[in-house]
């Protein structure tokens, strides 16, 4: 039984976004396997690295309304209070940031941390600098989603880094979506920004591993208390 769980937990679906680029990586290598045999091999290891970043894992979501939920999978980057872009509308006022690094090792569907309406959809066009930056925020290629919750409006940013180039965002404005439903991907590195308005407080610390669409990030509520973390 553990034999067969730890295969499902490789052999996970493919998301059909990747399909193309598989095909290009896997054509690649039979060409240069004409050229140089030891090329094919190379190429079919790098298939595969394709196929295995454009994974598509099933996750169980915590449901509940008070509750935020990772939309990433990745590092904990950045966690704290700052005034929200101004394309999201969501005030001056400082409010809680939590960001989600993502390496290229990391799945890259992207998944809606709370239920709601999508209100807006903002695309900036940018820069391709390190998303690990925190001006990264303010000056790299980005896609905002602000999604109308039960407890206020809430913002996703997905933001493009150094290797990628292409913001995916297949969910429409107006359209309803449940707390870890898949909305969207990031090919090849970047980082995703979530806005929290309101009573709300981190549940996770910078450095922690995040998981989209389980992982809890925050937590909505009158007098909660802040979660001290330590790093061993």
């Amino acid at each position: 039984m553990h034999i067969i769980a730890s295969i499902r937990n490789v052999l996970v679906p493919v998301h059909r976004a990747g399909y193309p680029f598989i095909a290009a990586f896997f054509g690649a290598s039979i060409v240069l396997g004409f050229l140089w045999q030891p090329l094919f091999w190379l190429g079919l290891i790098l298939t595969l690295w394709c196929a295995y970043f454009f994974r598509d894992p099933e996750r169980v979501t915590p449901v509940a309304d008070h509750l935020v939920i990772s939309p990433a999978d990745g590092r904990v980057s950045l966690v704290g209070h700052v005034t929200p872009p101004v394309e999201l509308g969501l005030g001056n006022e400082p409010v809680l940031r939590v960001s989600v690094f993502m390496t290229v090792f990391d799945c890259h569907v992207n998944r809606a941390p709370m239920r709601g309406r999508i209100a807006r959809i903002i695309y900036r066009e940018g820069q391709f600098k390190n998303a690990e930056l925190d001006k990264a925020s303010e000056v790299n290629e980005r896609n905002s989603v602000v999604i109308e919750t039960p407890k206020g409006e809430i913002g996703v940013v997905q933001i493009a880094g150094l290797i990628a180039r292409r913001i995916i965002c297949w969910s429409q404005q107006e359209d309803r979506i449940e707390a870890g439903e898949r909305f969207g991907l990031i090919r090849f590195g970047s980082r995703l920004d979530i806005y929290l308005p309101g009573d709300v407080r981190a549940r996770v610390a910078e450095g922690q591993s995040a998981y989209a669409g389980e992982t809890v990030i925050a937590e909505y509520g009158e007098n909660l208390k802040s979660w001290p973390a330590r790093r061993d």
